[in-house]
């Protein structure tokens, strides 16, 4: 009776140290009473998961990659979510982020210094130089979170100075799988209306270059960032039939990696661009074409 009792007990702690946490309530005030809001899918089965079994489902991947709508509160707090349940799944190796550049990457590994030491920055976004077109306040409790852990905080991105160079020069992209026709002429179409047709004909394949140069960035930090490895970036970089997959791809770093996107309750995602979508609340529309017709400057932040 008490080896039974003692097994139950095990059994017991066993399950619950693999269990997750509920995840937050939803923020965005729209979308709720969507039928898809808060749904988990499995896209290549069409399978609801729950919230475990997506976790458990991530935490099996050598690299997860993490679609998000910027401008979405419930997608940073899902992240940070994440993050928690993954890390009590299995060490984390490093987390990756498209909203850091390299002429950061110095300052965030001073403030990952300070913090584990006990000292964090009082301002941790003047510490880090952090950028103003990256809204502090959804991406505030992702950064520092992340600071405290003992697994690198990386930069993902492009530095301007090098977004120009390429802009400029258009360097020669390699690889079978990103170089495709059709990958380049739907990323073409994407620019021009993400841009709302106000882009000169001559400048779209310099503006290609950059997309694309930004995703081989992005994946050639992720093959070489320590192991299990997450990056967060916009959803349309993410993309298996766009995005940084391709390029891992052609960087013989294709296999096992998991790709999630959070989208907003109503939109529409598919098996080719993504392995799993959790649905969410949404913010309410922009009028993004607007903005441009006034001049306001677009940084292609997909």
């Amino acid at each position: 009776m008490r080896i039974l009792l003692l097994c139950l007990v095990s059994l017991l702690a066993a399950c619950q140290s693999n269990s997750v946490t509920a995840p937050p309530a939803p923020i965005a005030p729209q979308g709720r009473d969507h039928a898809d809001h808060r749904v988990i899918r499995e896209l290549a089965t069409g399978r609801t998961l729950t919230p475990q079994a997506l976790v458990e489902r991530l935490a099996a991947a050598p690299r997860v990659l993490v679609g998000e709508q910027h401008d979405n509160p419930d997608h940073h707090a899902l992240q940070l979510w994440l993050l928690r349940q993954l890390a009590a799944r299995r060490p984390q190796g490093s987390l990756l982020m498209e909203m850091l550049n390299p002429d950061q990457q110095a300052k965030v590994d001073a403030a990952q210094a300070d913090t584990r030491a006990g000292q964090p920055p009082a301002n941790v976004y003047q510490a880090l130089s952090w950028q103003a077109n990256w809204d502090w306040s959804v991406y505030g409790a992702v950064v520092t979170y992340a600071l405290s852990q003992p697994y690198p905080l990386l930069s993902a991105n492009l530095d301007r100075a090098q977004i120009m160079q390429i802009y400029q020069q258009r360097p020669t992209l390699s690889g079978e799988a990103s170089t495709t026709q059709q990958v380049q002429a739907t990323l073409l179409e994407d620019i021009r209306e993400s841009h709302c047709g106000l882009l000169p004909e001559s400048q779209m394949p310099a503006m290609l270059a950059v997309q694309q140069q930004r995703d081989r960035h992005m994946a050639e930090r992720l093959s070489t960032a320590p192991t299990p490895a997450l990056l967060l970036a916009g959803a349309f970089h993410v993309r298996k039939d766009l995005g940084v997959p391709l390029h891992l791809k052609d960087l013989g770093a294709g296999k096992g990696n998991a790709v999630l996107v959070l989208a907003e309750a109503g939109k529409t995602v598919t098996a080719e661009s993504a392995d799993y979508v959790w649905y969410t609340a949404a913010q309410p529309e922009q009028d993004h074409c607007a903005s441009l017709r006034g001049g306001t400057s677009s940084t292609m932040q997909r």
